[in-house]
């Protein structure tokens, strides 16, 4: 699969770059805060403005949203009854837990797998405007203890003020009204989209040296459960949506089955780093299921394929 050889490509560059110290000391964090507060929202901005809205009202939807509904939920259920975990840690989980790597390996596999890109316009589009602003707004407004509460007008407004979801309003902004800036101020927004991708996955690979082994931890039952939902529950129930729900034909089961059946996303990574909230959780969250995802995506596209 050319999509996860080039992002194990680009995350060994990471590792080395780290374990060379090349970088210097806190270069993961550094590269992820570039990736949360300026790239991602540049190329989230490029890509709603060239997307139809309408996408995120099909069929599909029911599967693809439905399946990650179900495994946030289950995740918070057990993870707050065996663990109790606090706010923050519980929203990265559930992140963790439904949030699928559709921004750059899920294109590549809908181009290699599927044939067309725009078949995780759906799901990319549902995790962007519904599921990142929800966990982000419980991150920002999760705190320290001895810290101030937020108040309910600095609660209310966090969506509004996050930059992931102020580029996706600003790109259905420009969708809405069919319009595009002309070229010289579209120029310096496509540079700085240009690195949202390898900053994330650079900074993921830097967090990789020198860190323990996955799911070796205080949180590694944690670890093991989204892993489970992620590789095995999510595909499964998108499947079983598809099939018996919304009655899908066969290439659009395949891809909905094929979608939820992506690993995390290291964007999940670069949100808990960002907001210092159960890092090593999705750090090693994404490791896993993306090793594991290789041999699911595989076995989906020769069953259903």
């Amino acid at each position: 699969m050319a999509g996860f050889a080039t992002l194990v490509a680009v995350i060994a560059v990471g590792w080395t770059a780290g374990r060379a110290r090349v970088l210097g000391e806190g270069a993961a964090g550094v590269l992820s805060r570039l990736s949360y507060f300026i790239a991602t929202p540049a190329l989230l901005l490029l890509t709603l403005a060239e997307a139809d809205p309408a996408v995120l009202l099909s069929t599909t939807l029911v599967a693809t949203a439905g399946s990650a509904v179900v495994c946030a939920l289950l995740y918070l259920a057990v993870a707050r009854w065996r663990w109790r975990p606090r706010a923050g840690h519980l929203a990265t989980g559930a992140l963790a837990s439904s949030y699928v790597n559709a921004g750059n390996l899920g294109v590549a596999i809908a181009v290699y797998v599927l044939g067309d890109a725009s078949l995780v316009a759906p799901v990319l589009l549902f995790q962007v405007l519904v599921l990142a602003p929800i966990g982000l707004t419980v991150l920002a407004a999760s705190r320290d203890p001895g810290q101030d509460a937020p108040t309910r007008t600095r609660l209310l407004t966090q969506p509004l003020r996050t930059p992931l979801v102020i580029g996706c309003a600003l790109g259905l902004a420009l969708a809405a009204v069919d319009w595009m800036p002309p070229a010289p101020v579209l120029r310096p927004v496509e540079l700085l989209a240009d690195l949202a991708v390898p900053a994330a996955l650079l900074a993921y690979g830097a967090s990789l040296h020198g860190a323990p082994r996955p799911a070796s931890g205080g949180t590694a039952g944690q670890v093991w459960l989204v892993v489970a939902l992620k590789t095995v529950v999510q595909p499964a129930l998108a499947y079983a949506a598809g099939r018996w729900v919304v009655h899908l034909d066969d290439p659009s089961l395949l891809a909905v089955t094929i979608a939820a059946a992506l690993p995390t996303a290291q964007n999940v990574f670069v949100y808990a780093t960002a907001y210092d909230r159960g890092a090593e959780l999705a750090r090693d969250v994404v490791l896993l299921t993306t090793v594991l995802s290789v041999p699911v995506l595989t076995g989906i596209a020769v069953v259903l394929g």
